[in-house]
């Protein structure tokens, strides 16, 4: 397979994998619909810059010290469920707080915290990383020309970016907006539910590979 054609198959494995439902989505749903969609492409922005994370260390290698030290694959693992638990509280506990629009205002617009949530939440999953590693390494050939290097950063940029401002400019429209104002509460709490459950699934199964 030719460099290009590697390149290519890559950004095409990547935007498969942003597309498959996850803790990303929820979280640049929910900030689309709940805050503004300014929120909403901020914590896409997040999502793209955790891609240029992953994309050094896929390039850099260290997929393989992932793959082959257990123990720091299961602590990383630990440490993303943590903290994706830690998202769902702040989620649960803010549903009940109503929400009032002004409709020449977003919502308690924040892009800057947005933009963190969307990182943190982002590199908090091991297992992207991992999955970029794979990918990485099934598709890139060995000794990949130096162009690669400084290509797939900013073009797995633009490829997580792009998937998330569709997300987010999808549910930041008016219709999706009015039903979230509407059903505030069971919507924060089953956004919370779906990321805590993410969390557990990720601590979970750190806990049966170090059996």
């Amino acid at each position: 397979m030719s460099p290009v054609a590697a390149v290519a198959s890559i950004l095409a494995a990547v935007l498969l994998g942003a597309m498959s439902p996850g803790p990303s989505f929820v979280l640049v749903a929910r900030n689309s619909i709940g805050l503004s969609r300014r929120d909403g492409v901020a914590t896409a922005l997040g999502m793209g810059a955790g891609a240029i994370c992953f994309s050094g260390i896929a390039l850099a290698g260290l997929y393989t010290l992932l793959a082959t030290v257990a123990w720091l694959y299961a602590a990383l693992k630990i440490a993303g469920g943590v903290y994706l638990l830690y998202i769902a509280s702040r989620i649960w506990r803010g549903a009940g707080q109503p929400v009032t629009v002004d409709k020449s205002h977003a919502p308690d617009a924040r892009p800057g915290r947005s933009f963190w949530s969307g990182l943190t939440t982002q590199l908090s999953n091991p297992k992207t990383a991992v999955a970029y590693g794979s990918i990485f390494v099934a598709l890139l050939p060995q000794h990949p020309p130096l162009w690669c290097y400084f290509a797939l950063p900013p073009l797995l940029f633009a490829i997580e970016t792009g998937w998330y401002c569709v997300v987010a400019l999808c549910f930041s429209s008016q219709r999706p907006r009015d039903l979230y104002l509407r059903a505030k509460s069971g919507i924060d709490r089953v956004a919370a539910t779906a990321i805590a459950a993410l969390g557990l699934r990720l601590i979970v199964s750190a806990g049966h590979r170090g059996l």
